[in-house]
């Protein structure tokens, strides 16, 4: 597969073992690519991996991404939170080192409370840290902006600037772009030249910063702000989007995971449909 050729995979189950389970899922919904969790996504535990699976996964070949756990918010007022978030990260990137991972994906949070300059100095003093801490060829932390819903610090391509500015335009700080998110937040990606548009001005602000692109229509309608994933073709994005996102320069190469509803046979039929649009 040429290197201009996305991959294409999906978040997987890891029932098994990470690379046990999370191979075998892999192959049986047809991805080329794979997102895993390598803690419980809604909890703070450190859950420690096994070190003959993370070899495994390592050694597979299999270009793998780390999702971290929903509750890490680097935005937040809350002490308890922010010293979580750090120890989750930390401890999550190391494991991404041990598998190989290319990337680690973490939600770009959440002020909550308190205010956005407060918020984006603590990305500064404690985010920041943690991308200096990775080591040569380990995996890029991929910031992933949000649906708009609330005090979220990054929901726009545009919010991606002051962001990254707070981590001082770190090397390591690569984006994972999800389409659902971008749409609900005011990116019409449905429009005509939604696509264009948006994948443009994403080039500007951080050119070679795109990692991972999270493919996944929308249930509700563009502006709507809210992250409620839809099956591709079956929402208000639409497949001629999706066509387009592959079709554009800045997307080359770039690899589309899905996290749309369902089980595995929905997966198989996403990840096929996904396929078509990037073959035709």
């Amino acid at each position: 597969m040429s290197s201009h050729t996305s991959l294409i995979g999906g978040h997987v189950s890891v029932a098994g073992g990470l690379a046990t389970g999370g191979l075998k899922y892999m192959a049986d919904i047809g991805a080329e690519m794979m997102q895993v969790f390598v803690t419980n996504p809604r909890a703070w535990a450190l859950t420690e991996g096994k070190s003959d699976e993370d070899a495994k996964l390592a050694e597979s070949g299999v270009e793998s991404y780390i999702h971290l756990p929903y509750l890490v918010n680097f935005g937040s007022p809350n002490p308890e939170t922010l010293a979580n978030s750090i120890a989750l990260t930390r401890y999550t990137l190391r494991r991404g080192v041990e598998t190989g991972a290319k990337g680690v994906v973490v939600h770009t949070g959440s002020a909550v409370s308190q205010p956005r300059d407060d918020a984006m100095r603590q990305l500064h003093e404690h985010l920041l840290p943690l991308l200096e801490e990775i080591p040569d060829g380990g995996p890029d932390l991929l910031l992933e902006p949000m649906a708009g819903q609330g005090a979220m610090l990054c929901a726009t391509v545009q919010d991606l600037e002051p962001y990254l500015a707070a981590l001082d335009w770190h090397p390591k700080a690569g984006v994972c772009f999800d389409t659902c998110h971008a749409f609900a937040a005011g990116h019409d990606l449905a429009a005509e030249g939604g696509v264009a548009e948006t994948l443009d001005a994403l080039h500007k602000i951080a050119p070679g910063r795109l990692k991972l692109i999270h493919a996944n229509d929308s249930k509700d309608v563009c502006g709507a702000k809210k992250d409620r994933h839809e099956k591709i073709g079956q929402g208000h994005i639409g497949e001629r989007a999706f066509a387009e996102l592959f079709a554009h320069p800045v997307a080359a190469g770039i690899p589309f995971c899905i996290e749309t509803p369902g089980k595995a046979d929905d997966y198989r039929v996403d990840i096929a449909l996904l396929k078509s649009l990037r073959d035709a």
